[in-house]
């Protein structure tokens, strides 16, 4: 049951990589009570798993109180890092099933706090399939990476 003292806010995250690591960007859309805001940001060099931890992160960032988050994504990930093994690493000491270190340790640790603060339900959506505010995150996000390519 939704909170009904909890702002909903629906969250659109990706990210892109030219080369894997390359230069990359992440894109957001938040969308809340009629209202819209879009973020985006890249690295010259980065990964496309961590420029789609950085989009979900930022993203959260920008929630000032706790609020009801209906999360999408089309990274599976991201997906099931936060709902399936991030309990598991944490318990790990942040390590993997084979005993070998997180990848993106640091991304998922601060992934770890933002989510603390919120309620959020997890939507994975199948990227580059027409679906309007995946494909707008990820233009978003490919302009940012797009600059580092013309540099």
């Amino acid at each position: 049951m939704i909170n009904k003292c909890l702002t909903q806010v629906d969250l659109y995250t990706d990210g892109a990589c030219s080369g894997n690591p390359g230069p990359g960007g992440w894109g957001v859309l938040l969308c809340w009570n009629g209202h819209e805001k879009e973020l985006s940001g890249g690295k010259i060099q980065t990964t496309n798993n961590q420029m789609e931890l950085t989009a979900v992160i930022e993203g959260l960032r920008q929630l000032k109180k706790p609020c009801h988050v209906e999360l999408y994504t089309d990274s599976k990930y991201v997906l099931d890092g936060a709902t399936k093994w991030l309990a598991g690493w944490k318990a790990k000491n942040w390590r993997r099933a084979d005993k070998k270190p997180v990848l993106n340790q640091e991304l998922w640790q601060q992934l770890d706090i933002e989510m603390m603060r919120h309620k959020i339900v997890w939507h994975w959506v199948k990227g580059h399939a027409g679906h309007p505010q995946n494909e707008r995150v990820d233009a978003l996000a490919c302009v940012q990476r797009d600059l580092f390519l013309k540099t």
